[in-house]
């Protein structure tokens, strides 16, 4: 597509008030195109459409929604060469981790497509011979869609396909630093011939929007991805209109590392998980504690493999970490790093700016980094890789659990007790016995304590994006 703009009841249009916004380049910061900046306006006009569009789409039978869905997925497949370099060029990210997040995307909407046709009801036993229940699922409505830049096409497939494939319509907000692969998406289901009204794309400000949705009675869910301080602005306003939510919010996962694994492999493993999109996914490992006796010992080989890492624009193939996505994010990683200094740690790898243009920092090791530095406590969300001592056991869950996030958790170690006693302790949705891959699209999704609420994915996922209604006969 040529123009990229906002997708409302089947039609590609401007901003109603004809604001604009600069997407641009993280790598280069130069311009990669100009969207549609609109605003509560443009959402309620959206919202209406997905309104009037819900009852035919509901009724549309669950084989029929699948075909369509697996329709899309084909498609992704098709052009995910493609759509991955303007996703490269809007978020930074290198080309090949872009063309493998829109394969994944066509793997969730497949997924969805055949979950639709397996939200089975239940037949209820009774006490009375002339009585009959049942329960059986219905989709919820209307469905707003806020989702964050890091992955821009990952974080849309899996709400989209989802709530579609449920029987709901949905009006989408893409973060305002990466519309383009969302615009791309949209273009899908314009081309595979969805009803107008059943897929709407809004793209401007953020607050505006958000606000548009909640305070509409005609909006019955709202999915979001990003802070958690914009999660629980969020929840306050949920209170006023009752509106279901699914909240994926911030997240600080530690990293234990106990003794008895093989250091160099799992120093290794931990590199080339640490700086996948510039460190910046919500599951990434983040705090690293590993055990005294090897502490020294993991920080030198880490260091002296990520000190070969090529930071770079993610459209050059050489590339293997690229920049942050913007200067504020550049600007909070900066800040982490000195005060972690500051506090007593010290940069083994990295520490520095490597170009004048773009927003990067070099990927980073920091040793000895203590529970009181601010990198321990908050989420970096960039390519710093810090790494805390730990004595015992105990004192390693301790750790761990000290923070008000619960998203993902890692675990390495080849001891059966540890490794089964650690995963029971530890106090998040998510952990990882010696992989760093724990999620994935037939997995369940979902944060504990201030990381969210909702359980996406996995074969009960799609019933986030349902009702439960009981039917019951009597005087038979």
């Amino acid at each position: 597509m040529s123009n990229f703009k906002q997708y409302i009841n089947g039609q590609w249009a401007d901003a109603l008030n004809h604001g604009t916004w600069d997407v641009l380049n993280p790598a280069t910061e130069e311009v990669v195109a100009a969207v549609p900046f609109g605003n509560a306006d443009d959402a309620l006009m959206a919202i209406a459409a997905a309104r009037a569009a819900f009852p035919a789409w509901s009724k549309t039978n669950a084989f029929q929604r699948a075909g369509m869905l697996k329709n899309v997925a084909a498609r992704i497949r098709e052009n995910a060469g493609e759509f991955a370099k303007i996703t490269t060029q809007e978020s930074g990210k290198p080309l090949v981790e872009a063309k493998g997040e829109w394969l994944v995307a066509a793997d969730l909407f497949e997924w969805f497509s055949e979950e639709a046709k397996r939200t089975y009801g239940t037949v209820i036993p009774t006490n009375r011979n002339n009585k009959r229940s049942h329960v059986i699922w219905q989709p919820i409505g209307v469905v707003g869609i806020i989702t964050a830049w890091n992955f821009p096409v990952w974080n849309l497939a899996r709400a989209w396909g989802a709530s579609l494939g449920a029987g709901c319509t949905i009006v989408a907000k893409p973060s305002e630093y990466t519309p383009l692969t969302a615009m791309l998406l949209a273009q899908i289901f314009d081309n595979e011939g969805f009803a107008p009204g059943v897929v709407n794309l809004v793209s401007g400000d953020a607050a505006s929007i958000g606000n548009a949705l909640m305070e509409s009675v005609e909006v019955r869910k709202l999915h979001f991805v990003g802070s958690t301080r914009v999660g629980k602005l969020l929840m306050d306003k949920a209170s006023k209109t009752n509106t279901k939510l699914s909240l994926e919010l911030g997240g600080n996962s530690p990293v234990l590392v106990f003794p008895d694994v093989d250091v160099a492999k799992v120093a290794a493993s931990a590199v080339a998980a640490k700086f996948r999109n510039c460190g910046q996914v919500c599951v990434s490992p983040q705090r690293f504690l590993v055990h005294k006796s090897i502490h020294d010992e993991f920080t030198r080989i880490a260091a002296d493999l990520v000190g070969k890492y090529r930071p770079g624009n993610g459209l050059e193939a050489e590339t293997q970490v690229g920049p942050l996505i913007n200067r504020k994010q550049q600007a909070h990683v900066i800040g982490l790093v000195e005060a972690a200094v500051a506090h007593g740690a010290m940069v083994r790898a990295g520490g520095k700016i490597p170009f004048e243009k773009g927003y990067f920092y070099s990927p980073t090791v920091l040793a000895g980094v203590g529970s009181d530095s601010p990198i321990f406590s908050q989420e970096a969300f960039g390519p710093v890789l810090p790494v805390t001592p730990f004595a015992g056991f105990e004192e390693a869950i301790a750790l761990a659990n000290a923070t008000e996030y619960g998203l993902a958790a890692y675990v390495w170690t080849n001891n059966l007790n540890t490794a089964i006693h650690a995963s029971e302790a530890l106090e998040f949705g998510i952990v990882g016995i010696n992989e760093w891959a724990p999620h994935g699209t037939e997995a369940p999704f979902g944060g504990w304590k201030q990381s969210g609420q909702g359980s996406e994915l996995g074969n009960d996922g799609i019933f986030e994006y349902m009702e439960k209604k009981l039917v019951s006969i009597g005087s038979l």
